[in-house]
C-alpha cells in the first residue's frame, strides 16, 4: 500500500433473483452509457437483464454503473434484508455512494459497491452503533473497524495464495464442527450484515461527530508484530473477554486475550471459567464490570432502535419444551437426534462460552461447535451468546430446558457496551482501544 493512497473496499450488499434500485444523479456504464432513473436487475436462464419501464436488455455478467459526480451522486437499493438470521431481521430500502456493480453468484444477482476505505468507515460507525456515541467511543471504533477490514483484505489475498484450501469445519462421526469467518464471501472483500460489519450505506444519518472521529483518525490502524490487527469486536461481552481461537479458527492472535471487562477483577468469583463450576458461577452471578450497565443514556449512544428491542444484553435466560428444541437443532443444523435428553458441556472457552457442546437424544448423540454454530442450533434465529448454563424442570409432564446465558455475541475483542461506558467515564480512545487489545500500538498506515 502506497503511502497516501487510500485503499478502496468490495462490499457485498445483497444477494437476490431480482433487485430493485434506483440511481440519484448521473451514472455511466462500463461501455460510457448514461443512466438514471429506476431499474430492475434480474437473474434469468442465459444470464441478467437490465430494465425500467421503457427498455430491457441483457448485460454481462460484472456490469457496473459510475457516479459522474461522486459527491452529488447516490443510489437506492429496494428492499435490503438486514439483520440475517437474528431476532430483528427486516428489509429496509438503503442509499449509497460509489460504484454499483452486480455479479452473479448461485443463479442469483450479488449487488456490489465499491468506495473508499474511510467513506465505508463513516457508514459502519454510524450502522454498528448510534452517531450521537461519545467521540472516544467513535474514534476507538473508527480505528479498529478500519484495522479489521485491513485485515481481512491482507487474509483473503494470503488464503487464496495458499497451497492447501481453506478449511472451516471439522466433520468427524459425532462431531460436527464449524465455524463463520468472511472468507465466505470469495467475490468481494466484505458483506454488510453482522457477519462482517453492519454497512447500510448514507441511509444510517450520520453526525459530524462521526465524521470527526474518522478523519481525526484518518490512516490509524492497530499493529502487533508489523500485521495489522485483526480487531474484533461484539456487542457485549458478558464481563469476560474471549479469545479469537474460541470462536474461529484455531489461531492465537496475543491481542486478543482473555481479560476481565473492568478496572479490577470482581470479587468472589473464580476467574477459571473454562471449568464447569467457576462457568456457572460467573453466569448466574452479577460481577461487577464496564458491560454491566443498565444507564439508557450509555446505551443509547451504542444501540440503534432495532437493537433496543433486546432489553437484556449482560445477563439473560431463555425457555424451550422438549419437543421445541428437538426441532429446533433438526431444523437448524440438519441433524435428528431425536428428542434431547440432555445437553452436556464439552469444552468452554476463557469467557465461560461453550465451543463444544454435547448433545444426548433418543436416536442420536452428538457434539457441536463452535460457539455461533451452538447459537444458531439452540434458536430460531440466534442465540445471544453460547455463554449458557442448562437447566431442567418438569412442567405438566414435560421436560422443559432453561438456558441461562451472559453476553451477546462471541466477545472477542472490544465488548461495545464496555467501551461505551469506558468512555462516558473518560476514557480516551487509545486507552480504550490498550484495554482490549494487549499490546497493540497505533499506527498510521497511509
Amino acid at each position: 500500500m502506497n503511502v497516501l493512497e487510500v485503499p478502496t473496499v468490495r462490499v457485498g450488499i445483497m444477494f437476490e433473483k431480482q433487485i430493485h434500485f434506483s440511481l440519484h444523479g448521473t451514472f455511466k456504464d462500463s461501455r460510457g452509457d448514461i443512466t438514471t432513473g429506476k431499474w430492475k436487475i434480474s437473474y434469468e436462464t442465459g444470464g441478467i437483464y437490465l430494465s425500467n419501464d421503457l427498455h430491457s436488455f441483457q448485460i454481462e455478467e460484472g456490469f457496473a454503473l459510475f457516479p459522474v459526480d461522486e459527491k452529488s451522486c447516490s443510489f437506492t437499493l429496494h428492499d435490503v434484508t438486514i439483520g440475517i438470521g437474528f431476532h430483528w431481521e427486516r428489509k429496509e430500502d438503503q442509499i449509497f455512494k460509489g460504484i454499483l456493480k452486480f455479479i452473479i453468484e448461485g443463479q442469483k444477482i450479488t449487488a456490489i459497491n465499491q468506495l473508499s476505505v474511510e467513506d465505508y468507515l463513516i457508514s459502519v460507525i454510524s450502522s454498528e452503533m448510534r452517531a450521537t456515541s461519545s467521540v472516544e467511543l467513535l474514534k476507538a471504533h473508527a480505528v479498529i473497524s478500519r484495522s479489521w477490514l485491513l485485515a481481512q483484505i491482507e487474509k483473503n489475498k494470503a488464503i487464496g495464495a495458499a497451497p492447501k484450501e481453506y478449511v472451516s469445519s471439522v466433520e468427524a462421526k459425532g462431531e460436527h464442527i464449524k465455524w463463520y469467518d468472511r472468507e465466505d464471501h470469495d467475490n468481494f472483500d466484505v458483506c454488510a450484515d453482522d457477519h462482517c460489519q453492519r454497512y447500510q450505506g448514507i441511509t444510517r444519518a450520520s453526525t459530524k461527530l462521526v465524521e470527526l472521529a474518522v478523519s481525526d483518525t484518518f490512516g490509524e490502524i492497530l499493529i502487533h508484530n508489523n500485521k495489522i490487527c485483526d480487531a474484533r469486536f461484539s456487542k457485549c461481552c458478558g464481563g469476560m473477554v474471549e479469545v479469537f481461537e474460541s470462536a474461529w479458527e484455531p489461531v492465537n492472535h496475543p491481542y486478543l486475550r482473555k481479560l476481565v471487562d473492568g478496572e479490577n477483577n470482581p470479587p468472589g468469583f473464580d476467574l477459571s471459567l473454562e471449568t464447569e463450576h467457576a462457568a456457572k458461577q460467573w453466569i448466574l452471578g452479577q460481577p461487577d464490570a464496564f458491560c454491566n450497565t443498565h444507564d439508557k443514556k450509555v446505551l443509547s449512544q451504542v444501540l440503534n432502535d432495532y437493537d433496543r428491542e433486546t432489553n437484556d444484553f449482560f445477563r439473560w435466560k431463555i425457555q424451550y419444551s422438549q419437543k421445541k428444541i428437538s426441532d429446533l437443532i433438526r431444523k437448524k443444523l440438519g441433524i435428528d437426534v431425536g428428542l434431547v435428553r440432555e445437553f452436556i458441556p464439552i469444552e468452554r472457552g476463557t469467557s465461560g462460552r461453550l465451543i463444544k457442546l454435547k448433545i444426548v437424544g433418543t436416536k442420536k448423540t452428538m457434539i457441536i461447535g463452535k460457539e455461533l454454530e451452538i447459537r444458531k442450533a439452540l434458536s430460531a434465529s440466534h442465540l445471544y451468546s453460547s455463554a449458557i448454563v442448562f437447566e431442567t424442570k418438569e412442567i405438566n409432564g414435560e421436560r422443559v430446558f432453561i438456558l441461562k446465558g451472559a453476553g451477546w455475541g462471541h466477545g472477542v475483542g472490544l465488548c461495545q457496551i464496555g467501551a461505551a461506558v469506558m468512555g462516558d467515564k473518560g476514557y480516551a480512545y487509545n486507552e480504550i482501544l490498550s484495554h482490549y487489545f494487549v499490546g497493540a500500538r497505533l499506527e498510521q498506515r497511509y
